[in-house]
């Protein structure tokens, strides 16, 4: 009776702190990102679900492409997440595709909003801010 009445407790008790944290890695989570690549602006979106990444970008020579990251959460830093991804982008009138990669770091402090920083090859340095859907 002692055992059943400690695993139902601490069952509950994990339960109520694991179910945000759960909830919110099935809630998608977009951002939009705006870049530098040799002096010209360069723009994405993206969204974030269950520790992956989907990103559709523009670069400075107008060629599109697709990304997928994977996102790296520390268990004892909870707000900051790293990234690294792969990608291929088109260019208009050109017979050939491009080859991405990209890593940067995002920051979800408490609250309705996240920021994050990252590189991209084809894309160059950029910024990204998002809201959380929780």
């Amino acid at each position: 009776m002692k055992n059943t009445l400690l695993y139902s407790t601490l069952l509950g008790l994990s339960t109520l702190i694991l179910a945000p944290s759960a909830k919110a890695q099935l809630l998608p989570q977009p951002w939009v990102s705006v870049g530098v690549q040799e002096s010209e602006p360069t723009f994405s979106v993206g969204v974030r679900g269950l520790g992956l990444g989907l990103e559709v970008g523009l670069t400075n020579e107008s060629a599109v492409g697709i990304d997928v990251m994977k996102f790296i959460s520390p268990p004892l830093i909870g707000t900051i997440s790293g990234y690294v991804g792969v990608g291929l982008y088109d260019k208009p009138n050109a017979s050939r595709q491009d080859f991405a990669y990209s890593a940067g770091v995002q920051i979800r402090p408490d609250g309705n909003f996240f920021f994050g920083a990252g590189y991209h090859n084809l894309r160059g340095i950029n910024g990204q801010i998002g809201f959380k859907l929780y």
